[in-house]
């Protein structure tokens, strides 16, 4: 009894043991996922170290990773040299505007999608995801030319009025995939208690789809916050800009001959910082909606 009892693990107290012929495999799995994840950091990192330094330091070669002296100075430079607050108003009108839009309309249709009966659903359903399959480009020039005869070339609007009718099929069909999960007995209990499509739509299914309008809402946010495509193609006043398209002007900021990649990447860096604290702040449900949306067709 006294050799037991020395072995024995103290009261209250559990031990947990893992098989010894899994470690190496969990070894091994951990040092590949911090190779990865050191991999995919460090253009980030070097994007942070080269806005600190000083413009001679870009031209050492090989090139050094550490600034010699952290400059801060050139953060403050990016916004005398360009006008980076304008272009971020603009930047944040258009993505939140255009996010706002395809979540509201996608969630609609995909609402119209999932609970409705009507004759040829399955047929505009499988039509809406053929668009998918369509290049941006091939629909390039009949938007131009619409947007032009309503006059919206050089304005924002040709950015984030095409997300208040339909969001996109991509985002149609996330929706639609959550909300098949969702039982109809919700539905037809609201309904015996007099509520209509509208009301059961907004106060009984848009609160449950959290996860999925966080993803929605996320995927917009990052894609339209990126968009240079689009600017570029659209826009030509400097003040109309946004940022992805407005950084591309320090290539042609002369500076005494010395490069200006400082400048960009610290315009970069402000640029990314608020996707990333976006991203963490949203993890849980947007890990949680792109899980959910799959477990049923």
């Amino acid at each position: 009894m006294a050799l037991n009892e020395s072995v024995r693990p103290p009261v209250g107290q559990m031990v947990y043991r893992r098989p010894l012929q899994k470690r190496p495999i969990n070894v091994l799995f951990y040092a590949v996922m911090v190779i990865l994840a050191l991999a995919f950091l460090f253009p980030i990192v070097w994007a942070v170290t080269t806005s600190l330094k000083r413009p001679p330091e870009l031209l050492v070669f090989p090139p050094r990773l550490l600034p010699a002296v952290p400059q801060w100075v050139n953060y403050a430079t990016v916004f005398e040299r360009v006008p980076f607050l304008m272009w971020a108003k603009n930047t944040v009108s258009v993505v939140l505007l255009g996010t706002l839009g395809q979540v509201l309309s996608a969630s609609l249709a995909a609402y119209a999608f999932a609970r409705f009966e009507f004759k040829g659903r399955n047929l505009l359903f499988l039509v809406t995801l053929g668009t998918m399959m369509l290049p941006e480009q091939v629909t390039l020039i009949p938007q131009f030319v619409l947007f032009h005869k309503l006059g919206w070339i050089d304005t924002l609007k040709p950015l984030w009025v095409p997300a208040w009718f339909g969001g996109g099929a991509f985002a149609i069909f996330l929706m639609r995939q959550f909300l098949m999960q969702l039982p109809r007995e919700l539905d037809e209990a609201a309904i015996i208690d007099g509520a209509g499509a509208m009301r059961i739509y907004w106060q009984l299914l848009m609160p449950l789809c959290k996860p999925v309008l966080a993803t929605l809402a996320v995927i917009g946010l990052i894609g339209r916050w990126n968009d240079y495509f689009g600017p570029l193609i659209y826009l030509s006043s400097d003040k109309r800009l946004t940022l992805a398209v407005g950084l591309t002007f320090f290539s042609k900021i002369p500076e005494g001959g010395m490069p200006v990649e400082h400048l960009m990447m610290a315009s970069a860096t402000m640029m990314t910082l608020p996707l990333i604290l976006l991203f963490f702040a949203a993890q849980r449900y947007f890990v949680q909606g792109i899980a959910m949306t799959g477990l049923k067709g």
